[in-house]
């Protein structure tokens, strides 16, 4: 399996957003929409940050007002 899990970067720490997610679609500027193995969906307002495939994570952060 290739999902990965999605998470916040907030403060220093990885808070989780989405397990077993396997689409990460661009919506508009800086807005996403996650799809996990199960076809839940939410959509996330922020910057992708990266993304670390051996371990399956996928990283976020807010962006600065």
């Amino acid at each position: 399996m290739c999902e990965a899990n999605a998470y916040l970067l907030m403060e220093g720490r990885e808070e989780l957003i989405m397990e077993s997610v396997d689409i990460v679609e661009p919506e508009e500027e800086n807005n996403w929409r996650l799809v996990n193995v199960f076809g839940e969906q939410k959509y996330l307002q922020g910057r992708l940050k990266g993304m670390n495939l051996v371990d399956h994570k996928i990283f976020f952060e807010k962006i600065s007002a």
